[in-house]
């Protein structure tokens, strides 16, 4: 019986694994946050977003969008959610973002830099932006009970 709990526990994390689609074993190097910085500037991310205590007057901005990244979340905000967020844009967006931050058919309006922005850029930038995200507690709204 022993024996038999323990082949079904491992039966069931093996499970756990999505085969050759698994992100098992994925790590970036570690960025450098400064250098991260010069890399926001460099590909002109201040066009579309906004970054408290980052400014630069030589970047154009777009007048149709204005996405504020960092700030208070009631959610952690990983390191592997913001590398998506920079390689594959059209993969999730925020709530107050989704109709502004689209093209007609649906994409992110974000320029991809898949084939221009280094993986030690992209590593320095994620290293950048992370610590502009301060995780709050999340309040609920204590309703009476009903009766």
């Amino acid at each position: 019986m022993k024996y038999t709990l323990i082949i079904l526990c491992l039966i069931a994390l093996a499970g756990c694994d999505r085969g050759v689609d698994s992100p098992r074993g994925f790590s970036l190097p570690e960025g450098n946050a400064e250098k991260g910085k010069a890399v926001f500037i460099k590909y002109e991310c201040l066009a579309c977003h906004t970054l408290a205590g980052v400014e630069d007057d030589s970047i154009k901005k777009h007048d149709d969008i204005s996405i504020r990244l960092g700030g208070n979340k009631t959610k952690i905000v990983t390191y592997a959610e913001l590398v998506t967020s920079v390689i594959n844009p059209s993969h999730r967006f925020s709530r107050p973002y989704r109709a502004d931050a689209r093209t007609p058919d649906g994409a992110s309006k974000m320029t991809v830099f898949n084939d221009t922005m280094t993986v030690s850029e992209l590593t320095d930038l994620v290293t950048f932006l992370q610590p502009n995200y301060k995780l709050i507690p999340y309040h609920r709204t204590k309703y009476s009970d009903y009766k």
